[in-house]
């Protein structure tokens, strides 16, 4: 059975005017979220062990870019990109997949079984970092509205508006996976 059909999808109309998005901001917030990450979670990288070195290529297909995690380096970095950069291995689908999978309202082995996620490279290194997100039980909008400082207080609010109009999981809800 495949989650397709219920996945949301993120419309050309949206994902269009990204294509003009300067790319460097864009990785400067996404790096210091997650070095935040790591200090606010520190075994969630420490948890990959030999995988712990990678490049996670993450493709989400409802977008024109892809987000290069490289944990080469000792502080992690995650970079965006308009052509996919080499990497140790590929996690693709839509951006609510993703979303889902981090957040815990999407089983990670149901999208992967059901090939809403492809994995593509190293599986063992993915499947790695599946379980340390899993594990640590991230909320994506908690850190990036705690790291927005005084814009955070606004943003909280605005978030259960943009939930509504994208339909996807910004948030962790408590509960078990879908």
């Amino acid at each position: 059975m495949s989650l397709s059909a219920d996945l949301p999808r993120i419309p050309g109309v949206v994902s269009l005017p990204l294509r003009g998005l300067p790319l460097a901001p864009l990785s400067l917030a996404l790096s210091a979220l997650t070095r935040r990450l790591s200090a606010n979670h520190p075994g969630l990288f420490r948890r990959l062990g030999v995988h712990g070195r990678k490049r996670f290529l993450v493709d989400p297909i409802d977008l024109p870019l892809t987000l290069l995690l490289d944990l080469s380096d000792p502080k992690p970095r995650v970079t965006a990109h308009r052509t996919p950069p080499s990497a140790d291995c590929r996690i693709a689908g839509p951006l609510s997949a993703l979303l889902g999978m981090v957040h815990g309202t999407l089983d990670g082995d149901a999208l992967f079984f059901s090939r809403d996620l492809v994995l593509e490279g190293d599986t063992a290194a993915a499947l790695a970092l599946r379980n340390a997100i899993d594990d640590a039980e991230l909320d994506l909008a908690r850190e990036v509205t705690e790291l927005a400082g005084a814009l955070g207080r606004p943003l909280t609010r605005l978030l259960p508006v943009l939930e509504s109009l994208t339909h996807l999981p910004l948030r962790r809800v408590d509960g078990e996976p879908v």
